[in-house]
C-alpha cells in the first residue's frame, strides 16, 4: 500500500509519494510513471492539494442498495448505472472551503469512494479493470439538493465550484470491494456503509463507462453513497471517511 499525493510549496505545484511526515518528490504525475527524484520534503512544510487533476469525474448515484432505500425518488434499484459528471472546475482540496452558493437553500454531503485511473482505456473488459485502476481516495460529491430535484437532471445541483472535495491523498495496492464509507458533521457520524453493499461493482462500472467514452490517466469514477445523507450549514466541518484510506476535511463557508 502506497499514497501519493499532490501539494504545493513556493508557489509551485508537485507529485509525491507520501512516506509518514515526509514526501518524496516526483517528476511529474504519478498515475503517468512513477519517477522519483530523491528529493524529500517534510508534510508540515507544503499545502496539500486535491490529489488528482483530472480531465472528467463521473459519478454513479444511487449505488447503494441502503441509499436507494432512503430515496424518496427511487422505488427499485436501478437496472443500469445512473451516471452524471462533477466538471473539473468543482475539485477542492483538502481543508479548503465549500462555497455554499448565495440562494440555495439545502447543500447536502455526500460520503463516496473515489476510483482514480490510470492508464487510458476503451471498453475494458471486467476481468482486466483492475489492470486500469491506480489507486482510490475519498470524495464529497456536495449536493445542491433542491436544485437537483427542480432540474430534474444532476448536472446543475452537483457541479457548483468547489463541490467536489478530494484527497488527502491517493492509495494504491488495497482492495477497495468491502471498505466502509463514512460522513461525520461537526464530529457526528452521519453515514456508514460499506462498498460490499455496492450494487454495481467498480469492475461492471469501469466497464460500462469505457464502453461510451474513453477513460484518461487520471480520470475519477466516484462510486456513489451509502444512506444518511442530510444538509450542511456554514460553518459545519465535514469529514468523509473511507476505511484505509483516510479522512477527507472541509469547511463550508
Amino acid at each position: 500500500m502506497e499514497k501519493y499525493v499532490r501539494f504545493e510549496i513556493s508557489g509551485i505545484a508537485l507529485y509525491g509519494r507520501l512516506d509518514d511526515d515526509l514526501i518524496e518528490i516526483l517528476d511529474g504525475p504519478y498515475w503517468d510513471s512513477i519517477r522519483p527524484t530523491g528529493k524529500m520534503v517534510p508534510l508540515s512544510e507544503v499545502k496539500l492539494l486535491a490529489p488528482v487533476k483530472p480531465s472528467k469525474i463521473i459519478c454513479v448515484g444511487l449505488n447503494y442498495h441502503a441509499h436507494v432505500k432512503e430515496s424518496q425518488s427511487a422505488k427499485e434499484a436501478p437496472k443500469n448505472p445512473v451516471l452524471f459528471f462533477k466538471p473539473p472546475t468543482s475539485v477542492l482540496e483538502p481543508e479548503g472551503g465549500v462555497v455554499y452558493p448565495e440562494g440555495i437553500d439545502r447543500v447536502d454531503y455526500e460520503a463516496e469512494l473515489a476510483v482514480v485511473i490510470g492508464r487510458r482505456g476503451v471498453k475494458i473488459p471486467e476481468s482486466e479493470a483492475d489492470q486500469y485502476i491506480f489507486g482510490y481516495t475519498c470524495l464529497n460529491d456536495v449536493t445542491a439538493r433542491k436544485v437537483q430535484k427542480a432540474d430534474g437532471q444532476w448536472t446543475r445541483g452537483k457541479g457548483f465550484d468547489t463541490f467536489c472535495p478530494v484527497g488527502p491523498h491517493v492509495v494504491a495496492g488495497i482492495d477497495a470491494s468491502d471498505l466502509s464509507v463514512e460522513a461525520y458533521l461537526n464530529g457526528e457520524r452521519k453515514q456508514y456503509g460499506r462498498t460490499s453493499d455496492l450494487i454495481f461493482s467498480i469492475p461492471f462500472l469501469i466497464n460500462y463507462i469505457s464502453s461510451v467514452m474513453t477513460l484518461e490517466s487520471g480520470d475519477i469514477i466516484s462510486t456513489g453513497t451509502p444512506q444518511g445523507i442530510d444538509p450542511m450549514q456554514k460553518g459545519d466541518r465535514v469529514e468523509v471517511r473511507v476505511e484505509n484510506i483516510g479522512s477527507l476535511f472541509n469547511t463550508i463557508v
